[in-house]
């Protein structure tokens, strides 16, 4: 029953939420067409005014009404949020998390400049009495990546090329053809975009700046050309999905950001936001874990991992992880993977049960080979 009433109120909670956004459209709505007589008749400022007094009364006093149930349960949520985590005073915990807390500015700070909130970022560095928490040199990366990003989203290639030009070498130590697809995202913007004059920018465009590439890209500038002869029907081309899929924007700006931070030797993504959202999606799997191990009064014995998988999405997946075949438990640092002889890869602990020593042959479980434990190799995903 209890259950049932959580769920009534938490679906009353959001029909009245829905509601009072409604409402405050509604009133926006109100003021804008407000404006607009006044705009258009100057005189009729007073009696518009008035009208609209008693109608914006009625507006807001509906929203805030609608809004009383939420607020109150987010006033529960704090008091249990303080009821489940008590302060503790260990003051073990107190000096770690004195030793920490650099760190966590330093995330903090670097949060906000890969989000271009500069004035924040050094609002906050004041504040915190860590002026120096990021080196200056970096805050000036930042601001120049994100003003090449808003660049992109305006359309404007100009700022990526040029700085993919003057880093030609490090791309291509990567392995990234970022700079090329500048090139060919322009090379379209021309062709497709430039009017009658499209196809002559186009050509000259591609002259100019498609001959360093040729010897990697000779495929792609083909298919290019290509382009040209069907441009008035672009859509029944050969290459139409190719170019639908290419010429994203989105995926110009998200390319351009991973090359970015890859030369900085930093993540594409901001970690703060990884670590806190990686977290809340793992904290109700902790919380019924939690609950199950205080009804069976165990205790958490891992210290390397975790007891239980915890599903993440594929986005924050960032290195391969190897599940033992036998033990089902997946390999860390002191557990590798290890290959034997016949090819197949068994965690390290597992090698050593199978063999009952460093001198006694074993057989694999899942041929008929045998081996000795000092054949196995480690192997490095």
């Amino acid at each position: 029953m209890d259950a049932i009433e959580k769920e009534l109120d938490r679906l009353t909670s959001r029909a009245n939420l829905s509601k009072s956004i409604k409402d405050i459209d509604r009133c926006l709505q109100m003021l804008v067409a407000a404006r607009s007589t006044i705009e258009a008749d100057p005189s009729a400022t007073a009696s518009t005014l008035q009208s609209l007094e008693p109608r914006l009364k009625a507006g807001f006093h509906d929203a805030t009404e609608n809004l009383k149930d939420l607020h109150g349960g987010i006033g529960k949520y704090g008091k249990a949020l303080d009821k489940k985590f008590k302060h503790t005073t260990n003051e073990n915990e107190f000096d770690a998390l004195a030793t920490q807390q650099p760190l966590i500015n330093r995330a903090i700070a670097m949060h906000l400049l890969r989000e271009g909130n500069f004035d924040i970022a050094e609002t906050f560095a004041k504040e915190t009495g860590h002026g120096h928490t990021v080196p200056s040199t970096l805050e000036a990366e930042f601001k120049e990546m994100f003003y090449i990003q808003e660049s992109l989203r305006q359309r404007q290639l100009g700022p990526a090329i040029e700085w993919a030009a003057k880093r030609r070498e490090q791309l291509e130590a990567r392995a990234s053809d970022l700079e090329f697809q500048l090139h060919r995202l322009q090379y379209l913007v021309f062709l497709f975009g430039g009017g009658v004059d499209g196809p002559k920018k186009a050509i000259e465009y591609s002259k100019t700046w498609f001959r360093p590439f040729q010897a990697k890209y000779l495929s792609e500038i083909s298919q290019l050309a290509g382009c040209l002869l069907w441009r008035e029907r672009m859509t029944s081309s050969p290459y139409a999905d190719s170019i639908e899929k290419e010429s994203s924007w989105q995926e110009i700006v998200d390319s351009f950001t991973s090359e970015f931070c890859a030369l900085l030797r930093l993540s594409a993504e901001s970690p703060l936001y990884v670590a806190t959202t990686a977290g809340a999606i793992a904290l109700p799997t902790f919380n019924k874990m939690a609950t199950i191990m205080k009804a069976k009064k165990t205790e958490w014995t891992s210290q390397n991992e975790l007891p239980v998988e915890v599903p993440l999405p594929d986005k924050f997946k960032y290195h391969s992880i190897f599940v033992c075949p036998v033990s089902k438990e997946q390999t860390t640092d002191s557990n590798p993977p290890m290959m034997i002889p016949c090819g197949h890869v068994l965690a390290k602990d597992t090698v050593q049960k199978l063999s009952r020593g460093a001198s006694s042959r074993y057989k694999c479980p899942y041929c008929p080979a045998d081996s000795l434990p000092k054949e196995a190799r480690e192997i490095y995903l």
